[in-house]
């Protein structure tokens, strides 16, 4: 089983070709019910108000 043989997955990358042997996507294992994947969410960056500012109080000068 080497390079000509198109039924393994050697054979599939020497030929450039896909198949069950070599298929696209990683086989992964079926384990009961298949949970659906888990959607990243987005960053979201809030942007917070300018802090109030305190203005001083004058006081009269004592005279």
């Amino acid at each position: 089983m080497g390079k000509g043989d198109r039924k393994t997955a050697k054979g599939k990358r020497y030929n450039s070709s896909y198949g069950n042997a070599r298929p696209k996507k990683a086989v992964t294992k079926a384990s009961g019910t298949a949970a659906a994947p888990a959607a990243k969410k987005a960053a979201k960056t809030v942007a917070k108000a300018p802090a109030a500012k305190k203005v001083a109080v004058k006081k009269a000068a004592k005279e």
